[in-house]
């Protein structure tokens, strides 16, 4: 059986932009019916396509996750509950209407609140490498390290695999597990040392989704793992814990940075102590309680509209 949901938005929403824009790495397009997009989400497997503008359509086998109903979860997983008006301040649309005018196709993209351990794994796999390239490698993983989950849709039989158990990745062996990190042994470690310190305990990820426990300790806590920078570290929490204020710094981050907001610190080479001075110049142009939110649409903005990066 499946449960079908027709879910409205209070503004516009792109569900595509959302699904690739490099928060995530694990929802395809569906093979059989272009119009679908699929993942599975808590071992659930759901199936998404847009309808219009504001409202789109879920269809699922289960009809609740990680104990939630599924409209509940779904309302909650797109952050349908965040005003976008509220995003960006009055400030920024004054001081900057030319980037505003071409910020305006982005602003329906909506940041997921997607699992903490799924995110953390997908971002230390992603290092260094291209969209495209990622979302091969995570597949690669769920592949070979996921459950294998089989049902009906469209009356095709659909095979797709869950995310790995931290204890299952705890347990991979750094040679095999290379293949899905790029052939990289060092990152396949890190993985394995990241997966195992979860596992056993040491690093409770969900216990770090409190609102009151300070950004650079948050930062500081995810990167004690060997392989978690600050860019990983702020990926974690503006993904994967619900943190919109964390503000991650990459390559792209930083040329916008340079272009768009005249930071001189964007023109010297990306160490630890200029990610703190450009994150700390970020919040004095963008909300500082939606820093990633709204720098996450002026980073799909920047990659589409100046670099001309179709690849994601």
């Amino acid at each position: 059986m499946l449960y079908t949901l027709k879910i409205r938005s209070s503004c516009k929403i792109s569900i595509k932009d959302i699904l690739f824009s490099g928060q995530s790495f694990l929802w395809n397009v569906y093979e059989y019916d272009r119009d679908y997009y699929c993942s599975i989400v808590d071992s659930i497997p759901i199936f998404i396509r847009q309808l219009s503008c504001d409202e789109f359509e879920i269809q699922s086998p289960g009809n609740e996750i990680n104990g939630m109903p599924l409209q509940e979860f779904i309302r909650s997983y797109f952050s349908l509950d965040i005003d976008t008006s509220t995003i960006f301040p009055e400030s920024f649309l004054l001081l900057h209407p030319e980037l505003w005018k071409l910020l305006g196709e982005y602003l329906p993209l909506r940041i997921l609140r997607q699992d903490p351990f799924e995110t953390m794994i997908m971002f230390m796999c992603a290092q260094g490498i291209g969209m495209h390239l990622i979302r091969k490698q995570v597949t690669m993983l769920t592949e070979s390290y996921g459950a294998k989950i089989s049902f009906t849709f469209k009356e095709k039989e659909v095979v797709m695999h869950s995310f790995p158990t931290p204890e299952r990745l705890a347990a991979a062996e750094p040679f095999a597990l290379s293949r899905c990190t790029n052939n990289n042994r060092v990152r396949a470690a890190n993985i394995i040392a990241a997966s195992r310190n979860i596992a056993e305990g040491k690093i409770d990820l969900h216990s770090l989704r409190k609102r009151d426990i300070p950004l650079d300790e948050l930062r500081m806590t995810l990167s004690q793992n060997s392989g978690i920078g600050f860019k990983i570290a702020d990926c974690i929490a503006l993904f994967g814990l619900g943190r919109f204020d964390a503000f991650p710094i990459d390559t792209h981050v930083k040329q916008y940075l340079g272009v768009w907001f005249n930071s001189s610190t964007a023109l010297r080479s990306l160490s630890s102590a200029t990610y703190l001075i450009m994150d700390a110049e970020a919040r004095t142009v963008l909300s500082p309680e939606f820093a990633g939110y709204a720098g996450h649409m002026l980073f799909h903005c920047w990659r589409k509209e100046i670099k001309k990066m179709r690849s994601f």
